[in-house]
């Protein structure tokens, strides 16, 4: 079967090699695949580009759904890079997937969900490097909040972030825009029953009675301003595990209900596992931070296109994906370039 040939390498060139590819997404697999290119000619495409968070809206912005009802969701997710000690940008953070500090790529994930078609969409995201440009993850949460508001134009109701996020600054952020905000809060978190001068105490000391544990439970975290409205709900998630869960949201008048809200989070979780199972997301093992941020920008924009194709198939991403192997199983059977000659 003969190769295609290139002479040089471009955006649609690397991304359609990250699509197809199935294991392998190294710049030498991709050079030993095309013509007359080289590792080096790869390299130095990824090295001279600038690819920015921006090209994910673009592509997105056409597809999007829009829902007054709809929901932001924030996370992050950390790029195994436990075995690339010299790779720029990797630092020592905490990975949810691996339960443990590791070293790798840390990257601030926002996606848009309409409840109503349940659907998701990945709008923006940005790379954790504070050494770079000084920025705590939270920070770029609200950068990026900011933009849907006041840029995107995407109309939505609520948003949702992780306890890592849930800090009393974000969160009057949240509430000053006129939104809603339901947040899992970290267990020791000091807090005291509204309208008392009780001392603070941590939310496992709280007294709750049987009505507050269905309907929640009136509270001020510490540092809060007196007048801020919240209530705070004890959601079981397993047997052994019970969220502390505070929102903004005054409506709000069930334990059920708010289970139901938090749950939506999951979609980002499915969000972080396509990506990394799909695109080759962390399988860069070139130096250079340049060309660390322009192969994620490029995998961001694999899992957009095969989201896309999904959404009008009716399939999953992943039978989206597997799907290349059944076309090439196939052609094989039909016209096998290694044949069986005895059996």
């Amino acid at each position: 079967m003969s190769r295609q040939k290139k002479n040089k390498v471009s955006r649609l060139d690397y991304c359609q090699y990250l699509l197809s590819s199935q294991t392998n997404y190294t710049l030498t697999n991709y050079a030993e695949h095309v013509d007359e290119l080289s590792h080096d000619m790869v390299n130095r495409y990824l090295r001279s580009e600038k690819l920015s968070p921006r090209l994910v809206w673009e592509h997105t912005k056409p597809q999007i759904e829009k829902s007054e009802h709809g929901y932001i969701v924030f996370d992050d997710s950390v790029l195994d890079k436990n075995y690339s000690k010299n790779i720029e940008s990797v630092r020592w953070q905490y990975s949810g997937n691996a339960h443990r500090v590791i070293r790798g790529i840390g990257i601030v994930n926002c996606i848009y969900i309409n409840p109503e078609a349940n659907k998701y969409w990945l709008i923006d995201y940005r790379i954790f490097d504070p050494e770079r440009d000084g920025k705590s993850k939270v920070d770029h949460v609200k950068d990026m909040l900011k933009q849907v508001v006041y840029n995107k134009g995407l109309p939505f109701k609520t948003v949702l972030i992780d306890s890592w996020y849930a800090s009393n600054s974000f969160m009057l952020y949240v509430s000053d825009l006129e939104k809603i905000f339901y947040c899992p809060v970290k267990r020791n978190r000091l807090a005291r029953e509204a309208d008392t001068t009780e001392h603070y105490k941590p939310l496992t000391e709280l007294d709750w009675s049987e009505e507050e544990l269905k309907s929640g439970k009136a509270i001020r975290l510490k540092g809060m301003p007196r007048e801020f409205a919240m209530k705070m709900f004890r959601v079981p998630v397993s047997t052994n595990r019970t969220d502390y869960v505070v929102t903004n949201d005054p409506s709000q008048q069930c334990r059920d209900d708010t289970r139901k809200v938090c749950a939506i989070r999951w979609y980002i979780e499915q969000f972080h596992r396509e990506l990394k199972q799909l695109t080759g997301i962390e399988k860069c093992e070139c130096r250079k931070q340049r060309i660390q941020r322009n192969h994620i920008a490029c995998s961001m924009l694999v899992w957009v296109r095969l989201k896309q194709i999904a959404h009008k198939s009716a399939e999953t991403v992943y039978q989206i994906k597997k799907g290349l192997l059944r076309n090439y199983l196939i052609q094989q059977l039909k016209n096998p370039d290694v044949s069986m000659s005895f059996a």
